[in-house]
């Protein structure tokens, strides 16, 4: 790294630290960043706010960080694998349990790490991060859709439905377990869930042969 790396998302930061406790102390402010946004919102979290709460002066944070809006993107740059939907193994020799267990790994860690719960308030407000968001899930889509022609090939999916509508499908039904949780007030079934993905790809009697 140099000490002004260029990233794709978060731009040219002020400067990089060399020194492994100025990398501790930028490393504290990220994860300040990232727990005062999810606290107490985007718009109501300050860089004076991070730079406290990390333990460092305000000064600090503007050695490593342009500004908030940064060092957010400097969090989804690193963690926009985690947010995107998990890529199913249609192959698998049971891929409906293998499907719940890869939603189950995925919402305990996007739960974790929590920056979905920020996206809300800062989206509609920021359209290159939209457009980076909305490109990455092309990109997953993408991928779905191609173990779908593949498994298509092998005569193991439906022969009459258009792949590219059952991709979306199967990508809006794992995006929107979040929003069922808080409408209903009560965790998904996600083994329920992965069945209703596996019925929508694979014919009646498939998954037992």
């Amino acid at each position: 790294m140099t000490d002004r790396e260029e990233a794709n998302l978060a731009g040219i930061f002020p400067s990089v630290p060399q020194q492994e406790r100025a990398q501790q102390k930028r490393l504290a402010l990220l994860e300040s960043g990232r727990e005062l946004f999810i606290e107490k919102g985007y718009e109501q979290t300050t860089a004076k706010e991070i730079a406290a709460h990390a333990g460092v002066a305000t000064g600090t944070f503007y050695r490593y960080f342009s500004d908030k809006r940064q060092l957010f993107m400097s969090l989804m740059e690193d963690q926009m694998d985690k947010l995107m939907p998990p890529e199913p193994d249609w192959l698998n020799v049971d891929p409906e349990n293998f499907l719940a267990s890869l939603l189950a790994d995925h919402y305990r860690q996007l739960d974790k790490l929590g920056l979905h719960r920020v996206l809300p308030e800062i989206l509609p407000r920021d359209s290159e991060l939209a457009e980076v968001l909305a490109e990455a899930r092309r990109k997953i889509h993408s991928r779905i859709h191609r173990g779908l022609i593949h498994i298509r090939e092998k005569g193991l999916t439906w022969n009459d439905l258009d792949l590219d509508s059952v991709s979306w499908a199967v990508m809006v039904l794992v995006e929107k377990i979040p929003e069922k949780e808080a409408d209903s007030g009560k965790k998904a079934d996600l083994s329920e869930i992965a069945k209703i993905i596996c019925r929508l790809v694979f014919p009646p009697g498939l998954l037992k042969n």
